[in-house]
């Protein structure tokens, strides 16, 4: 298990188009047991856990393999808060920046935590 914190901000809404699709939906359900809410909450990492995409290459991730078109995404089973189980999602996109994590969990995590721009968010990621 790695524990790590970010702060919540805005994105650009393209993790709400993702996790909303199809056959992303189908590969989660069958891969994590749940159904994504369509949409993601992202996460600045802060600066103590910068090192951590580093550690994500030693585990074993849960690959998203894509319709044509798309990019590949790897994910990781995650506890939100430890409380809620979702999932961290890495888009296989150049220029990704390394900072940044997004999560998805079968509850839109802004409303069901009551999270806002600038909030801390603890979350505990499990590599096998």
């Amino acid at each position: 298990l790695i524990h790590v914190e970010g702060n919540v901000f805005s994105g650009t809404g393209e993790g709400a188009k993702f996790a909303g699709l199809p056959w992303v939906k189908s590969q989660i359900k069958d891969k994590l047991g749940f159904i994504p809410h369509p949409g993601t909450l992202n996460i600045r990492l802060t600066e103590k856990y910068m090192e951590f995409r580093k550690l994500l290459e030693k585990g074993k991730p849960i690959e998203i393999v894509p319709k044509s078109g798309y990019c590949r995404g790897k994910c990781f089973k995650a506890y939100i808060m430890d409380c809620l189980e979702g999932a961290i999602v890495i888009p296989e996109v150049k220029g990704y920046p390394e900072n940044v994590l997004e999560v998805i969990a079968p509850i839109n995590l802004r409303e069901g935590l009551r999270l806002k721009d600038g909030n801390k968010v603890e979350i505990t990621v499990v590599l096998e």
